[in-house]
């Protein structure tokens, strides 16, 4: 069949399909069908961008049913787009050697705590003083007759959170029962010889105590002015690392406490006075000093505690 000059050409003998906007410009195709330069150049309604751009081909136009310029591009899923639509280019070929994503518990080399982001390292906690309620440790309280010794280290002693004993010098004293020298009576050689076995025993449950992890506090009226009954002989039985503590309260404090005791435990004013006189001379010692005039024995026991906790940080020297 021939077609007058200037109609146009029917499109390609495909079934189903419409005419293209190709159709209607007869400079595109030469005589016979065959396609001229511009089809050449990439200009074939199926192939280049007026294909995609007029609005023939979404109108169920051959580029997009299938035909043979579109082969291997994707197709455009129904319904058609509206008209003017452009489709995407093609999607980017994703390479094959991405590294997997890691797993949520770990980043990097940090494990991340249950249920929360991992927070910014902090600086180190600055040095702080020991905790004195849970270290093993050997404590000497110190002090006159009626300052509180025994019932400040008893009561210390049981409300420790870790093992503590409690060794009373006078109670040690007192094991022997004939024959017992009290120093009421005068200090004399005999007197002299049971307080030094009476310190060397004191030392040695001491020394047993802390090889079993079971802290210790003694007591005992040392003066600082006699050296037979000095620290000199509680370090070399108990050892260099014993921490001596002063308990010291005002003159009218322990007398009045003095006369609350009985049996040899009580001593005369004079006594009491002469002793608290030569206690004095711990001021200036280095030694820490506790006046608990004005304290229980449990307000006491804490200011022990916190005394204790800067002596196992800074040892006083002795």
């Amino acid at each position: 069949m021939q077609h007058a000059v200037g109609s146009p050409l029917p499109p390609p003998h495909q079934s189903g399909h419409g005419w293209t906007p190709a159709a209607h410009d007869p400079g595109a195709h030469h005589p016979g069908g065959h396609p001229g330069p511009a089809a050449h150049q990439g200009q074939i309604p199926h192939q280049g961008p007026a294909a995609h751009q007029g609005p023939a081909p979404h109108q169920g136009s051959a580029p997009h049913q299938g035909s043979a310029p579109h082969q291997g591009s994707a197709p455009v899923p129904p319904p058609p787009p509206a008209p003017g639509f452009a489709p995407p280019g093609p999607v980017p070929h994703t390479p094959h050697h991405v590294q997997p994503p890691q797993a949520p518990e770990t980043t990097g080399h940090v494990p991340l705590p249950p249920g929360g982001p991992v927070g910014m390292p902090s600086a180190p906690p600055a040095a702080s003083a020991p905790d004195a309620s849970t270290t093993t440790i050997a404590v000497l309280l110190i002090g006159p007759a009626g300052a509180g010794k025994t019932s400040v280290a008893k009561y210390w002693a049981d409300h420790r959170r870790v093992p503590t004993a409690h060794i009373s010098l006078d109670d040690v004293r007192e094991w022997v029962r004939s024959g017992f020298a009290d120093p009421q009576s005068g200090w004399n050689d005999n007197s002299e010889a049971q307080y030094r076995l009476a310190r060397r025993t004191c030392g040695f449950a001491a020394r047993n105590f802390l090889a079993n992890g079971i802290s210790c506090i003694l007591d005992d009226a040392v003066f600082p002015d006699r050296p037979v009954v000095g620290l000199g002989g509680w370090k070399r039985h108990v050892g260099p690392g014993l921490l001596p503590v002063v308990l010291l309260p005002g003159l009218e404090i322990v007398l009045e406490r003095n006369a609350e005791r009985a049996g040899n435990r009580r001593l005369t004013d004079e006594e009491v006075a002469r002793i608290h006189g030569r206690m004095a001379g711990w001021y200036g010692s280095g030694l820490p000093i506790i006046d608990n005039s004005q304290l229980d024995v449990p307000q006491t026991a804490r200011v022990l505690d916190d005394v204790l906790a800067r002596s196992i940080a800074s040892p006083p020297q002795w």
